[in-house]
């Protein structure tokens, strides 16, 4: 098992920092009357797809609660047997990683 970061959420909403109103009152320009200031964008499918994802990947549990349940009751029980071997290749596997990673 590798252990990885998690990446940070996507932000909760997409949008201008800043509108022509904005940039007229800072410079002194008076915006027509009758203009609506603002400024419209389509992002595509791609936004709605990638909300959708972060929703999804937000209600699925980090923990599988049965899992850990069946690991506590086979170390309760006597069962639970740990492979060191295993444990330290991947201990390796994950430290060689993180060096390969620093050296970029």
């Amino acid at each position: 098992m590798k252990i990885e970061k998690t990446s940070k959420p996507l932000p909760a909403q997409v949008g201008e920092t800043g509108s022509r109103a904005a940039a007229a009152r800072a410079t002194g320009n008076k915006t027509p009357a009758g203009e609506t200031s603002g400024t419209s964008v389509h992002l595509g499918t791609s936004t709605a797809q990638l909300r959708s994802m972060e929703g999804s990947i937000a209600n699925t549990p980090l923990v599988d609660v049965q899992k850990v349940a069946e690991i506590k009751q086979a170390i309760s029980d006597g069962r639970f047997q740990v492979n060191a071997g295993v444990v330290a290749d991947r201990l390796i596997d994950t430290v060689q990683d993180l060096i390969t990673a620093s050296q970029h």
